[in-house]
C-alpha cells in the first residue's frame, strides 16, 4: 500500500523486540534495515540447514509461510523423508515441484529476496539490499556442512576441510543412489560406529558393494583426520524417531474415533526423539508399503 511510515514503524518494532543488535544504526538509516535483512537471512539459513539435515519437507514455502524469526511454522502438507530422494515432493498440490526437498534452500533465498524488495523503501540502496542477502548462501553452506559432519561423527574445525566436504557430498550421493531410508540410515550408522558392526546398515542397502565402497572411504577419512567418529555425538544428532506420515495417519484415524492414545504416544516419543524408548521400536521401523500411497496437500 506504499505506506512507508507504517512499514518503518513495524520494522523498528520488530528490530527492537527481536534484533536489537541492529539498533547500532539510527532509525531511518538504511543500514539499520539492511542489517535487519542480513540477520533474518542468517536465521533462515540456519533453519534450512537443520531442515535439510534431518530430512524435513515443509511443503508450502510461500513467503507468508516463512517466519521473520527463523522458526518452522505454517507447515500444512509437511513430511519427514522416508526413502532419501533429493527431489521428493511431499505436497501433492505442488505439481511443478517448486517446493521439492532439494529446492528448499533456494526457495528460502527467493523468499528473502522478496522481503528485501518489501524493505527497499527503508534500505534505500538496491546494492545495499543485495549485499545484505548474499551472506545467506555462505551461512547455509557452512551450517549444513557442519551439521552433516556432526551426523557423520565429527565436530569442530577439520584438518582437511576439502576432504570433509567431499565426504558429505559422497555420503549424500550414495544415499540417493540407494534411496535408503533417511532416518534409519543415520541412526543405524550411529549404532554401527558404537558397536563396530556395520551389518544393520548394510541390510538397508539394495547395492551393498556401493555401500562397502563408501564405508571404506568413511573409515579412511577418520584415519586421515586422526580422529575416529564420535558415536555419542552421532546419537545426539541422528534421531531415532521422527513423525513419519504413516504414524501421523494412524494417530489421526484413532483420534477421529475419540481414541487419543496414539497422539499421546507420539508426543511422548517426539519430545525426546534421540532417546531409545525401549518397547517402542516399531515406531522407528521402515514404513509399511501402504505409506507410499498417502497423499497430502494444501486441502488435506
Amino acid at each position: 500500500q506504499d505506506d512507508q511510515e507504517a512499514l518503518q514503524l513495524l520494522a523498528d518494532r520488530v528490530i527492537a523486540w527481536h534484533y536489537p543488535d541492529c539498533l547500532t544504526h539510527p532509525a531511518g538509516d538504511g543500514r539499520r534495515y539492511a542489517a535487519f535483512l542480513q540477520a533474518i537471512g542468517g536465521r533462515t539459513a540456519r533453519l534450512l540447514a537443520h531442515w535439510q539435515a534431518v530430512g524435513f519437507c515443509h511443503g508450502v514455502m510461500n513467503t507468508d509461510n516463512m517466519s521473520i524469526l527463523g522458526l518452522t511454522l505454517d507447515y500444512g502438507p509437511f513430511q519427514f523423508l522416508d526413502a532419501f530422494q533429493p527431489g521428493h515432493i511431499c505436497n501433492h498440490s505442488d505439481n511443478q515441484g517448486r517446493y521439492a526437498f532439494d529446492r528448499q534452500p533456494q526457495v528460502a533465498y527467493w523468499n528473502l529476496y522478496c522481503l528485501a524488495r518489501a524493505l527497499l523503501p527503508l534500505i534505500g540502496d538496491p546494492e545495499l539490499a543485495q549485499a545484505a542477502l548474499e551472506p545467506y548462501r555462505t551461512c547455509f553452506a557452512h551450517d549444513f556442512e557442519s551439521l552433516m559432519l556432526e551426523k557423520l561423527g565429527w565436530t569442530g574445525p577439520q584438518t582437511d576441510p576439502d576432504a570433509s566436504r567431499q565426504l558429505v557430498e559422497d555420503t549424500l550421493a550414495m544415499m540417493a543412489r540407494q534411496q535408503v531410508d533417511h532416518t534409519l540410515f543415520w541412526r543405524r550408522l550411529s549404532r554401527a560406529v558404537a558397536s563396530q558392526d556395520p551389518e544393520p546398515v548394510r541390510d538397508l542397502m539394495p547395492d551393498r558393494p556401493l555401500f562397502d565402497d563408501w564405508l571404506q572411504r568413511y573409515h579412511q577419512h577418520g584415519q586421515a583426520s586422526g580422529c575416529a567418529p564420535d558415536a555419542a555425538l552421532m546419537l545426539q544428532r541422528n534421531p531415532k524417531y521422527v513423525l513419519r506420515n504413516h504414524l501421523a495417519e494412524i494417530a489421526i484415524q484413532k483420534a477421529r474415533a475419540k481414541d487419543f492414545s496414539e497422539v499421546q504416544t507420539l508426543q511422548h516419543l517426539l519430545e525426546t526423539p534421540f532417546e531409545e524408548h525401549p518397547g517402542f521400536e516399531s515406531y522407528a521401523d521402515l514404513p509399511p508399503d501402504w505409506a507410499a500411497s498417502i497423499e497430502i496437500s494444501c486441502s488435506s
